[in-house]
């Protein structure tokens, strides 16, 4: 996989705490921190999109609708749908 160089500004001081973070959690490297620490915040931003859209059928549910078990699995499905699709 071909990588980009990124360049940006941090205060020494939390570059330092980086630093102590990476090598307490057993990076080889800041890059390597760095790197798994936006993965994470990438999925977490997935799963909030995902949870956005979602929305609507959780407020269906509780309006007092009447819910019968072929809805539930159907709604089931499309919640695990939506989060496939936006977490590849």
């Amino acid at each position: 996989m071909a990588t980009e160089l990124v360049t940006f500004k941090m205060e020494k001081k939390f570059l330092q705490e980086v630093d102590a973070s990476a090598k307490a959690s057993g990076y080889h490297s800041r890059t390597e921190f760095i790197r798994e620490a936006l993965r994470a915040k990438m999925d977490d931003a997935k799963i909030k999109e995902v949870m956005k859209q979602l929305a609507p059928l959780k407020g269906m549910l509780k309006k007092g609708k009447h819910t019968t078990d072929e809805e539930l699995h159907r709604i089931r499905e499309q919640v695990a749908q939506e989060m496939f699709k936006h977490i590849k």
